[in-house]
């Protein structure tokens, strides 16, 4: 019968750990069904609270364990030990679930947002500023953790007080050592904060076209249009000129540049412009130029000007009308295509210049809607957008220039 007690007892730690798992279970459990019931209607935060699930059940089952066996084998002589691991365990469930809500708060802020739009501007300043909040976050979680850890043991806390008396000759070694790494994670603050670069932003950098797809707190991804990678300091974006063709608005301009023969039909290539545009769906109804800019060296330069929502469907439109044109000159107007001439000249008596050797040919008069800057609302409201201060606005700065203070 003592056996038995003796048995009893000796396997009572072992039944209260058992019931304090199952406890724990039970709880996260619950917490489970209820985090499901409250997002519903919410895939996202569901799919990712999922990931809590783990560091949940842990967290509450070493809390469970360390209470029954507190209870149940107070003066055990192995207690003291396992509890030590149970709390280095606790820790590090903790620093884990911890994570795990940051998370969940960065999917629950970023779903308040749709994304359907194109010039998500906003939604794109906001991820750029949570992911780097939840970086930070998570970089601050794994420093306590870690510094909790060590303060569980004696001998780092008793060379606490030497670590802190010289503490500032180690700030002094410990700057020059990380000065590069701190200016890059500076530079990510100013980045994320500073509104100059987000998430999905159209950039061109080192004469590469792509969109951002991750800022971190040290370098910034850039996502090439070939799918190619291009990893850049954070420091290369506060010191070095870039293009952000999605600054304001994802709406931009685009050229086509072509390089023609002087005989080439102005006015039917503009109607030409016309009909390509009014047949596809590529243009946003902004701006159709055509204009010839050069005019020099044996060739004529035209330059199509045209809009488009965003920078993907502007590359699209300018390939139709690039070879829309060139088909068009190829069926229609083959004396167009640039060519070069050399011509014999032989002096004789008199060189008497008859006229023309050929036939004027027949141009197409249209020039409607070829001015950039002037001859409709949209070109002069252009102007406007590119005109230094008018002349009330210069008026009125000589006149407080020469008022007395």
């Amino acid at each position: 019968m003592e056996d038995l007690l003796d048995l009893a007892v000796s396997l009572k730690p072992l039944f209260a750990v058992l019931v304090a798992v199952g406890i724990a279970l039970i709880i996260a459990w619950i917490a489970r069904e209820g985090a499901n019931r409250a997002f519903r209607k919410v895939p996202s935060i569901r799919e990712i609270s999922v990931k809590a699930r783990n560091p949940l059940r842990l967290v509450l089952g070493l809390i469970g364990i360390r209470i029954a066996l507190g209870a149940t084998a107070p003066g055990a002589s192995w207690l003291p030990v396992l509890d030590y691991l149970l709390v280095l365990g606790l820790i590090g469930a903790l620093a884990w679930f911890g994570v795990v809500t940051l998370l969940i708060i960065e999917a629950m802020i970023l779903t308040k947002y749709s994304t359907d739009t194109r010039d998500n501007r906003r939604l794109r300043r906001l991820k750029t500023q949570v992911n780097l909040g939840r970086r930070i976050g998570i970089a601050v979680l794994i420093t306590i953790a870690v510094a909790f850890v060590l303060l569980t043991i004696d001998e780092v806390r008793a060379l606490g007080a030497g670590i802190l008396a010289s503490a500032g000759l180690l700030s002094i070694v410990a700057g020059l050592a990380v000065q590069g790494t701190l200016s890059n994670v500076f530079a990510g603050l100013q980045l994320a904060f500073t509104d100059a670069i987000r998430a999905d932003d159209v950039v061109v950098v080192e004469g590469e076209w792509g969109t951002i797809e991750e800022i971190t707190m040290t370098y910034v991804v850039v996502h090439i249009w070939d799918d190619r990678r291009l990893i850049l300091p954070s420091t290369y974006f506060t010191t070095t000129p870039f293009q952000n063709w999605t600054r304001r608005q994802s709406a931009i301009l685009g050229t086509v540049e072509l390089d023609l023969d002087w005989r080439v039909p102005v006015g039917d290539l503009r109607t030409k412009l016309k009909e390509t545009l009014a047949g596809t769906e590529l243009w946003d109804k902004r701006t159709s130029v055509l204009q010839v800019t050069e005019a020099v060296n044996g060739v004529v330069r035209v330059r199509i000007l045209v809009s488009a929502v965003d920078s993907g469907t502007l590359f699209d439109l300018r390939c139709l009308i690039r070879e829309t044109m060139v088909t068009y000159l190829q069926e229609w107007h083959p004396d167009a295509l640039p060519r070069q001439r050399w011509e014999e000249v032989r002096k004789t008596g008199t060189d008497v210049h008859s006229g023309p050797r050929t036939a004027p040919l027949v141009r197409n008069s249209d020039t409607s809607d070829s001015q950039l800057f002037t001859g409709s609302i949209d070109a002069v409201e252009r102007r406007q957008s590119f005109s230094g201060p008018g002349e009330d606005v210069m008026a009125e700065r000589e006149e407080n220039a020469d008022t007395p203070r």
